[in-house]
């Protein structure tokens, strides 16, 4: 078969796809939505597992200095001052006076002014939006307030009073649990520097203009490692982190043209960082952050010490030698490398069958770690005799993998679902297969068909799929 690559992917079309498909729906949908916040459905939820999984296998299980943690959304009011949190973590706001719109004002520059906002103060970006004179994209009018620092974090109570409850915070970073549970993984387990903590697990962000579909979002799923070091050995163990990021996203099938590395100007660091390094990804929109790779140093430990009063030191019993580690801190979010990863993978093909006939056709080549279903069985035909054999089929390999049955429509739109949602291989059972008990197996990116025993098609498949 012919194969013709068409025009790049827009986010219009994979948001088409991820609705149609049962990828993710708007957020209470049923109700007229409420902005900004997504459901994933059962194909979506299918990949968002396999995405945690392919990184806990990836960054744990292979590895022996790492263990994991699981921590609370809420923390005591305490751990966000010490963090810096409460008097740190802000975006620049403005607001439309005619219609109370609001936006972030670094993105109100740097998207309709096209100049560069990193590290630009308040009292900065008020000048260059006011000298401006920009219209409000939604109003059209020009009256802006001054740009004041907007804190990120949801405020909740603990107590069936308001008045009288606790004011604590959602977290805004899976981060700070791994530090304040830093003593007790050192006394209850057997790590020694260096060592890391991993943990995945939501986080929550009040942000102002949350968008570009799940790419910025106001409820995520964060999956970060505090790897604990030597202040001295802090450079090699930068580039080695960043080194298995890379190796990572390989791993799982991005594309490596479309990914690039970008360091961090030092007035744009966070507050805790001495180093950081974004992966960028060339998204519809433009070169935006996928991950992140920050030197963290012992900022936190340190800060943790002081406000909670508990010594945070590690001891050496080699050396003899106690000392307050430093941090290098990997962190990537689910939802974005769902969303690139989909991008990533889309194609619309131009194609012409063995016979000469021309057909279009959506696929997602994501790689096997990230597919829902690893294969699809579909009878040729509903008749009793074909299904009955398709589900004896189904039933043996749902031992092993995610297996999709389908036996509605013509096998041509059959396939091209399974194109359409990414699935690797379908199998059909035909005729012959009540004759010589084997089956066809199709492959997604190829379009090739083979001749395949029953009693070899568990092993084949598991084989392909591991590679």
């Amino acid at each position: 078969m012919d194969v013709e690559q068409q025009s790049p992917v827009t986010m219009e079309a994979i948001v088409a796809l991820a609705k149609r498909r049962g990828f993710i729906y708007p957020g209470s949908d049923i109700y007229g939505g409420l902005a900004n916040t997504w459901d994933f459905g059962p194909l979506g939820v299918e990949i968002k597992r396999n995405i945690k999984n392919a990184w806990w296998q990836y960054f744990v299980h292979r590895r022996a200095d790492v263990v994991g943690l699981d921590g609370g959304i809420l923390l005591h009011p305490k751990v966000w001052e010490a963090s810096g949190h409460i008097s740190e973590f802000f975006d620049p706001l403005i607001d439309c006076r005619n219609c109370r719109a609001r936006y972030r004002a670094d993105t109100l520059v740097e998207e309709k002014l096209g100049q560069p906002a990193e590290g630009l103060s308040t009292a900065e970006l008020t000048t260059i939006l006011h000298e401006a004179n920009l219209a409000c994209p939604v109003c059209g009018q020009r009256t802006w307030t001054d740009v004041r620092q907007f804190n990120l974090m949801f405020q909740t109570h603990l107590g069936p009073i308001e008045e009288s409850g606790t004011e604590v915070y959602l977290r805004p970073e899976t981060a700070q649990n791994i530090f304040v549970n830093y003593k007790n993984v050192t006394q209850t387990t057997r790590v020694k520097i260096p060592f890391g903590i991993a943990q995945i697990g939501k986080a929550f962000r009040n942000e102002i203009t949350p968008g570009n579909f799940i790419f910025r979002v106001l409820e995520l799923e964060q999956m970060e490692i505090e790897y604990f070091i030597r202040a001295a050995d802090w450079d090699e163990s930068f580039t080695h982190w960043l080194d298995e990021m890379a190796a990572f996203y390989k791993w799982v099938g991005l594309k490596q043209d479309r990914l690039r590395v970008r360091e961090h100007e030092e007035d744009e660091l966070s507050h805790y960082s001495m180093r950081t390094i974004d992966y960028e990804y060339k998204f519809p929109f433009g070169w935006k952050e996928l991950s992140g790779l920050a030197y963290r140093t012992d900022f936190d430990l340190q800060r943790h010490q002081e406000y909670s009063g508990v010594d945070l030191t590690y001891f050496d019993q080699v050396n003899d030698e106690r000392f307050v580690p430093h941090v290098i801190e990997p962190t990537m979010g689910v939802e974005r490398l769902l969303l690139t990863l989909i991008l990533d993978a889309y194609n619309e093909e131009s194609v012409t069958d063995v016979n000469g006939k021309p057909y279009e056709r959506t696929v997602l080549k994501l790689h096997p770690r990230i597919a829902p279903y690893k294969a699809a069985v579909l009878p040729l035909s509903r008749k009793p005799e074909l299904t009955g054999k398709a589900m004896e089929i189904v039933r043996e390999l749902r031992q092993y993998i995610s297996v999709e049955y389908d036996e509605t429509q013509s096998i041509g739109r059959r396939y091209r679902r399974q194109d359409e949602i990414g699935t690797p291989f379908c199998v059909t059972v035909d005729f012959e297969t009540l004759e010589d008990d084997a089956v066809t197996v199709r492959d997604r990116d190829s379009m090739e068909q083979e001749r395949v025993p029953i009693s070899e098609l568990t092993a084949l498949l598991r084989g392909r799929l591991d590679q």
